[in-house]
């Protein structure tokens, strides 16, 4: 009976060693970034209650019900706003046009809006894409991608997917070409966007200009020295995840692999595992103090290293997707300033790059 037993977990470590294949990636840790040096504004404490009362809206609740109460909250985000834009409903693709005041059209982002692929929307999302239709002059379209678990995790990569094939040659109004196109995204839909950038590549259609993730989830194998060294410091995914810290790796990736129905070490899944040359300049902003610290920083230095243009901006002391809280926390305010800065880049270095050619 004890060699049966023994046989089979020899069996099982064997099938994990040969289905997970895990590269190591410890030495991405060793490039240093700066870190802004300002101390969080009294502002965040007022964001810290909120997140705390995100926490409290779901105690006592369990599966549905609590998953339930999580996408309300989180959808309440935005009311009481003082939002510029128009939101316009899109059935085909689903989701929603954000076009701020004299908006030009033909200018367009993609936005992913995160909540670990099980809750947000673009409602929930509207303080971010009411203000990056402002500061990038173009209509932004938030997919409302399928959610699990009432649906496969690659159902809304799909949605994303189709969603920016079709943006390329449609607006809000009338079907025309793009003449700029940016994808963006934070958390869950950080990471799909990175991911979407390599589809693209690899389907041979035009790439986007640039992207933005905030704070994006790269690596589902949870090896980043984050992921557990700052669950104490993460006031959202702290409470929500840092369990998982108690659980063999090995487990999780065999949980993930049921739930998702894909691969942790998938590059769909953990974009940081995939082929991170030839793509589009990236502007990636994340928190000192969050646990996906690490998944940013390895995903730029990897991609550095494979020629890609990455730039890796980090704020101290802020909530994971503190950007959300735009108008009133200030760093929010700071980081929106830093991605219209990143975008002016973009189109100067399209100019100069049409100059060259005529």
């Amino acid at each position: 009976m004890v060699w049966i037993i023994a046989g089979v977990v020899l069996f099982i470590v064997a099938l994990t060693l040969f289905l997970f294949r895990i590269e190591d990636l410890s030495h991405l840790d060793q490039e240093e970034y700066s870190v802004r040096e300002t101390l969080p504004s009294a502002e965040n404490r007022q964001v810290l209650e909120q997140i705390r009362e995100m926490g409290r809206v779901s105690k006592g609740l369990h599966g549905k019900a609590r998953l339930l109460a999580v996408r309300h909250h989180m959808d309440s985000l935005s009311d009481g706003l003082e939002l510029k834009s128009e939101f316009r409903h899109c059935e085909t693709p689903k989701g929603e046009w954000v076009i701020a005041p004299g908006a030009d059209t033909r200018r367009r982002i993609l936005y992913i809006h995160g909540g670990a692929w099980a809750a947000g929307s673009p409602r929930s999302h509207r303080s971010i894409t009411d203000r990056l239709s402002r500061i990038a002059n173009a209509a932004v379209f938030a997919v409302d991608y399928r959610l699990m678990p009432e649906h496969r995790y690659m159902d809304g990569v799909r949605d994303c997917r189709k969603a920016y094939t079709w943006l390329i040659e449609n607006g809000p109004e009338t079907p025309n070409k793009a003449t700029f196109i940016l994808v963006a995204g934070d958390s869950a839909g950080g990471s799909h966007t990175l991911g979407l950038l390599a589809w693209i590549r690899e389907s041979g259609l035009r790439q986007a200009d640039g992207a933005v993730a905030l704070s994006p989830s790269t690596d589902l194998t949870l090896s980043a020295p984050s992921n557990r060294g700052n669950i104490s410091t993460d006031a959202l995914l702290g409470p929500a995840f840092g369990g998982l810290s108690k659980v063999p790796r090995p487990v999780i990736w065999w949980a993930t692999l049921a739930a998702f129905r894909v691969s942790p070490t998938s590059p769909v899944a953990s974009p940081l595992l995939g082929n991170l040359s030839n793509l589009p300049p990236t502007l990636i902003q994340v928190s000192d103090t969050e646990m996906l610290l690490d998944n940013a920083r390895r995903y730029a230095t990897k991609a550095k290293a494979a020629g890609s243009a990455v730039t890796l901006h980090t704020w101290p002391g802020m909530v994971h997707v503190w950007q959300i809280f735009t108008p009133m926390l200030p760093e929010a305010e700071e980081a929106f300033a830093d991605i219209e800065s990143f975008i002016g880049k973009l189109e100067s270095h399209k100019t100069q790059a049409r100059s060259a050619q005529t």
